[in-house]
């Protein structure tokens, strides 16, 4: 896996991203302690609000910004979007109220709506070669677990030495050492040659993901995978310290289960991309994480909850890291940051509802009603993806080389040149302005 660490411009990407995501892990700590300062009791109360302020603005921006990115070169829109994350972190430990603090929070997430998915939609121009960007997907994935496990942990310490607003401090150097390390490579900037209104340009990821099979199968996988993970990551901290009555360090302990599990399915999943297509392990993954839903009621004790929680982090893996090479194979290079910006959209939207059904339903109805009906709406996202991808009926799903022609293009059009001059030719399908 780590090979490709080799290639100069992705090892300074992915240490721009390790760097960026240890920021945000001391930033996630220090606001907890921030809105505690601030809001005392009410502080779950600000928390809430500022994780939905995320969500609007990962649905709502991350469109907007892919079309503002057809217009940038990527490298100049990566480094601007971590300086204005750093300005607005610099800024966080001068707050007083309230609306300041969701003020703050929703230009630092709408910065993250357009960092993301480009930086996301860079990877496969960088690394071309499938196996190699199967092995970046799988870092990625470590690295994003890594984090969950390892910030808290060095923001604890940090706290023995010095007091929260200091954690900022370490967010800002995150973002800057990541813009750093983004400016000092070359990152490659397809642009569509074709002239469109803004409107288009917002909505153009959207279309395209939506008139594609394969990805209306894994729409549908998002909301088991959101469905699932929005219960461990809303309800661990009740379940461990309300229903089982233990202490800080379970709670701890019980999301680095999920964590590693998660990493566990990273770590397997080159080997099995290697011999399988990307769609068995995902939807494995789904089946793992719906079932797991659905036993969820047996996890009466801190023990079982533990290995549920390390089985679902291990399902949700399975089911998301190979998302980004149906992704990568649905679009033209100059269309990837619109597609990768809409499945960033459209996943976050599935958060968006199943965050406040898993806190309401746990909180009014208990535990169990919660597991289940998650696990209901996950059972019937899983279903609906695999009747999307069954019903997909082209070679391997649209994975494999299609043969066609364009009898409207001219014999010298740069689509036939690439793909061998002749009127019949073959490459693998994707929904752009010729297909």
């Amino acid at each position: 896996m780590l090979s490709v660490l080799a290639n100069r411009t992705y090892r300074h990407l992915f240490a721009a991203q390790v760097l960026a995501l240890v920021g945000t892990g001391l930033a996630t700590v220090a606001l907890g302690l921030l809105a505690w300062q601030i809001a005392g009791a009410g502080a779950g109360v600000v928390l809430g609000t500022a994780l939905a302020i995320k969500m609007v603005a990962y649905v709502g921006l991350a469109p907007i910004a892919a079309a503002l990115a057809d217009r940038l070169p990527r490298r100049t829109m990566l480094v601007s979007l971590d300086i204005i994350r750093a300005c607005v972190a610099l800024a966080l430990p001068f707050v007083s109220e309230v609306w300041q603090i969701y003020c703050l929070i929703f230009l630092m997430q709408a910065a993250s709506a357009g960092f993301t998915p480009t930086f996301q939609a860079t990877i496969p121009d960088v690394l071309p070669d499938e196996a190699q960007y199967t092995r970046a997907l799988s870092l990625s994935r470590l690295a994003y677990d890594l984090e969950s496990l390892l910030s808290p942990m060095l923001a604890a310490a940090l706290l023995t030495i010095v007091s929260f607003p200091v954690l900022f401090g370490g967010t800002v150097i995150g973002f800057l050492a990541s813009a750093l390390l983004v400016v000092s490579v070359s990152i490659p900037s397809p642009k569509s040659t074709k002239p469109s209104s803004i409107w288009d340009r917002t909505t153009r990821g959207i279309r395209l993901y939506l008139a594609t099979p394969r990805l209306r199968g894994l729409l549908a996988l998002n909301i088991v995978v959101a469905s699932a993970s929005s219960m461990v990551i809303v309800n661990t901290v009740v379940m461990v310290k309300g229903r089982l009555q233990l202490a800080e360090p379970q709670v701890a302990i019980a999301l680095a289960a999920f964590g590693g599990g998660s990493m566990g399915a990273a770590l397997l999943l080159p080997r099995v991309l290697d011999h399988l297509p990307d769609r068995p392990p995902m939807l494995a993954g789904g089946a793992i994480l719906t079932l797991g839903l659905l036993l969820g009621p047996l996890a009466n004790s801190f023990l079982l909850l533990t290995i549920l929680w390390a089985v679902l982090g291990f399902g949700f893996s399975l089911a998301l890291t190979p998302t980004g090479r149906l992704l990568r194979r649905s679009a033209v290079p100059a269309d990837r940051p619109t597609l990768f910006a809409a499945q960033f959209a459209l996943s976050h939207a599935c958060w968006l509802v199943t965050y406040p059904l898993a806190g309401q339903i746990g909180a009014q109805a208990g535990f169990d009603t919660a597991f289940l009906l998650l696990g209901a709406l996950a059972l019937c996202g899983l279903l609906l993806a695999a009747k999307l991808w069954r019903s997909d009926q082209t070679p391997t799903a649209l994975d494999e080389a299609i043969p066609h022609e364009h009898p409207d293009l001219p014999a010298d059009h740069p689509h036939l040149a690439a793909h061998g001059h002749g009127p019949l030719h073959r490459h693998p399908a994707v929904a752009d302005d010729l297909h």
